[in-house]
């Protein structure tokens, strides 16, 4: 009775590999020779294994994984049930493997002795690095069907019989580049064969052949249960064999010219014969200019977007500003800026975040940019001269950023702008809830002036209703909705009517009241506006003030150092629980003391008067990728009416707004604008740049910033491509506008790639010749 070895323990859960052979080990021990393997995919099933008195081992097999019979050694048989998957008989050493089914790739890998039968097919570089040590009897491998490719890959020795059984139709019966490297050993081969390796000879069978044929097929065809096959395999005629060339004879080979290869095999013959062309005629050199180049060199000014552009909301090409700068046209850089924001001084200059700061290229040299003194140098720049009237009216609803930068941009286009706004004067949030000591009161005056300047009529102390809104319609030929979000969310835990809203305690503070505050005093809410509450309170007399969030604090890490340097306090996570006179109650039981609780956590747009199904299910203004409402041609919406967002956002979203309702009043379709791509960081060569000392930078002037900007994507026109390149391919033109340009001679270029390495802009790229 042979030993039962099963891959399942009592629980009928899988045991692991090692656990199956240790059942096979301990079976062995106890002195059984004959086994019964269930198995479930282990690995290494049936070797390397012996008896102390040479008793041979006999296993029968189902399922087995990988390596089944390796390293098998001499008296040990194995049956495989069925199908084996890869590496079956890798490495024998002795054994007889039979696989009633199938062989996996590189069946027979490396076998050096034994015997392998394969009742079905074998996959890939089956029967590979096969051997033979003359002090042994050679190792055999007979396949019933075929083999898959690259089959006995630098074989070396041993015997191997492919029956080529069920293969009618088939171009070879050894798969596609058989025997590659073979420098020894034999195959007995029945049926079609291709694309066999150059090394070796297709012979026919001589009488020793034939006599280790009709010994062999016998013993083989009964291990696999298959006898019948004899008579037709005994039909010698329809067989072949395969050795490898000696050495001499592969020495003897002669070697095409370049001239022939190419005109017999190369495009002919060749693998790529299907997909390519030759007119046997043209050869390219080493070094080639013109049409044979295979890479050509492309001048793309301003392809991409700078890193600094490609992040601002507002989409400023601070590159071109700077590059005007370095020209020395100041009076242009200046203009230049005001053509995308109205704000240039009060958001870039004091406010603004910043975030074209944050992507600044500048920044993996040294220092970024200084982006809040560039802005500041458009304080008292003149407005650009607006364009001819249109005779178009365009009405504002709403004086915040987001509206006067709407304005702004239309009123430049050459339309009548009305803007309406709640408020006694306009500025929205810039006016009424960032501290002084943020933005001091006259540069936004002076921005607003020049607004004003410009030609926006403004309607101060005017609430549109429903009324109004319906005759602002009637009688303008496109509106914006721009009225931002002013209605503070709170949360409606116990104690909430104790809450001081932060939108009216700083719209307080900047109308020049004083609203009372205890001395300590909690904020909730730990982004940009709970800073700027922060800082209201300490203005308002408060000695300790904590503000407190759920996560991560939102503000900027510059306004959380500016609060903390007063002696404030963040506190996250802390989830309230309630509020009482005690103060704030957390859901972890602890308590912040408070006389004063101050709810920051952002605000939500009144749009009590548009109709109610202008509005998405949030309850903002719903609009199409062109800022138009989708429900009312003519009427456009910014900003916080859409959805939160910083003031920079407003001010980009009316440049926006101002340019697709520019094209709705010339009559054209509006078409949604792709973001430009942003310059890929290793077209940069940062490393031609010479750092300064962080620990010593400070910017005097704004204007030298010029000698620091990298001007990415943007030709800084210094003219290093024009001299490094050794071919002399490169001139630079002069256009009839004052622009220019670097145009590369294809007649002279040779694709080198020099321009492209050394332009410290990425302005040069190499494509790709077709």
């Amino acid at each position: 009775m042979p030993a039962q070895i099963s891959a399942f323990n009592d629980n009928q859960q899988r045991v692991s590999t090692q656990q199956l052979l240790q059942q096979i080990y301990a079976a062995l021990e106890a002195g059984e020779t004959e086994f019964e393997v269930l198995s479930s995919g282990h690995h290494n099933i049936g070797g390397p294994l012996w008896t102390q008195n040479g008793e041979p081992l006999r296993f029968r097999v189902k399922n087995p994984g990988q390596r089944v019979g390796s390293f098998g050694l001499d008296g040990t048989e194995i049956v495989v049930e069925g199908s084996a998957p890869a590496d079956a008989g890798w490495l024998n050493a002795g054994a007889t493997l039979t696989i009633l089914g199938d062989g996996g790739d590189t069946t027979a890998h490396c076998a050096a002795a034994g015997r392998i039968y394969v009742a079905g097919r074998v996959g890939t570089r089956s029967g590979s690095l096969m051997k033979h040590d003359p002090a042994y009897e050679p190792p055999q491998f007979w396949v019933l069907k075929n083999t898959g490719s690259f089959s006995f890959e630098f074989m070396g020795g041993g015997i191997a019989v492919v029956c080529g059984v069920d293969c009618e139709g088939f171009d070879s019966v050894l798969g596609d580049r058989s025997c590659m490297g073979m420098v020894g050993g034999t195959i007995y081969v029945r049926g079609p064969v291709r694309g066999l390796s150059d090394e070796v000879w297709l012979l026919d069978l001589d009488e020793a052949d034939r006599e280790f044929l009709l010994a062999g097929l016998p013993v083989y065809l009964d291990k696999i249960d298959r006898p019948e096959l004899f008579e037709e395999l005994s039909d010698l005629g329809q067989w072949h064999k395969i050795l490898a060339k000696t050495y001499e004879e592969r020495s003897r080979v002669q070697h095409l010219t370049m001239r022939e290869f190419r005109l017999r095999e190369w495009v002919p013959e060749g693998i790529f014969g299907d997909v390519v062309t030759d007119d046997y005629e043209h050869v390219a050199g080493l070094v080639n200019a013109g049409a044979d180049r295979l890479k050509i060199p492309h001048w793309q000014d301003k392809r991409y977007a700078a890193p600094c552009e490609s992040s601002c909301p507002t989409s400023i090409p601070t590159q071109e500003r700077i590059k005007l700068l370095r020209q020395g046209k100041v009076q242009e850089a200046l203009e230049l800026v005001l053509r995308y924001s109205p704000f240039p001084a009060s958001v870039c200059g004091e406010v603004c975040p910043n975030l074209c700061m944050d992507a600044c290229t500048r920044q993996y040299i040294d220092k970024p940019v200084a982006m809040k003194e560039l802005g500041r140098l458009s304080r008292d720049a003149a407005a650009p001269l607006p364009a001819p009237e249109s005779g178009k009216k365009v009405a504002v609803v709403g004086g915040g950023p987001g509206g006067l930068s709407t304005a702004w941009q239309l009123r430049l286009r050459g339309h009548a702008v009305s803007v309406y706004e709640a408020d006694k004067e306009v500025g929205g949030k810039l006016r009424q809830v960032i501290p002084t000591e943020r933005l001091p009161a006259e540069v936004l005056d002076n921005e607003i002036a020049r607004i004003k300047n410009l030609g926006v009529a403004v309607h101060a102390g005017t609430k549109v209703d429903q009324e109004l809104f319906a005759k602002l319609r009637a009688e303008h030929d496109a509106v914006v909705i721009a009225s931002g979000a002013h209605s503070p969310v709170v949360i409606p835990f116990p104690g909430h009517e104790r809450l001081v809203k932060g939108i009216d305690f700083l719209k307080a503070i900047n109308a020049g009241e004083r609203p009372p505050v205890g001395e300590r005093v909690v904020v909730l809410g730990a982004g940009n506006a709970g800073m700027d509450t922060c800082l209201g309170a300490y203005a308002m007399g408060a000695k300790k003030v904590t503000a407190i969030d759920i996560q991560r604090p939102a503000a900027y890490q510059k306004e959380i150092a500016h609060v903390e340097a007063l002696g404030g306090e963040i506190l996250w996570p802390f989830f309230t629980d309630r509020i009482d006179e005690k103060g704030v109650h957390g859901k972890d039981g602890r308590l912040i003391e408070a006389d004063t609780v101050i709810i920051a956590i952002g605000e939500r747009p009144d749009l009590s008067y548009v109709p109610r199904e202008w509005l998405s299910i949030k309850g903002m203004m719903e609009v199409d990728d062109c800022r138009q409402v989708t429900r009312a041609p003519g009427v456009f919406a910014i900003g916080d009416t859409i959805r939160p967002g910083l003031l920079t956002h407003a001010i980009g979203h009316g440049l926006e707004a101002a340019e697709f309702i520019d094209t709705y009043l010339r009559g054209e379709p509006l078409v949604a604008k792709k973001k430009p791509e942003i310059v890929p960081q290793e077209c940069l060569s940062k490393e031609l740049f010479r750092p300064q000392n962080r620990g010593r930078f400070c910017v005097i002037d704004a204007k030298s910033e010029t000698n620091r900007c990298l001007s990415c994507g943007t030709c800084r026109d210094c003219s290093m491509c024009l001299e490094a390149c050794p071919e002399g391919a490169i001139r630079r033109v002069e256009m009839d506008n004052g622009r220019f340009e670097y145009v590369s001679d294809d007649h002279v270029c040779i694709g080198c790639g020099i321009c492209a390495g050394i332009c410290p802009c990425g302005v040069w790229s190499m494509e790709q010749a077709v």
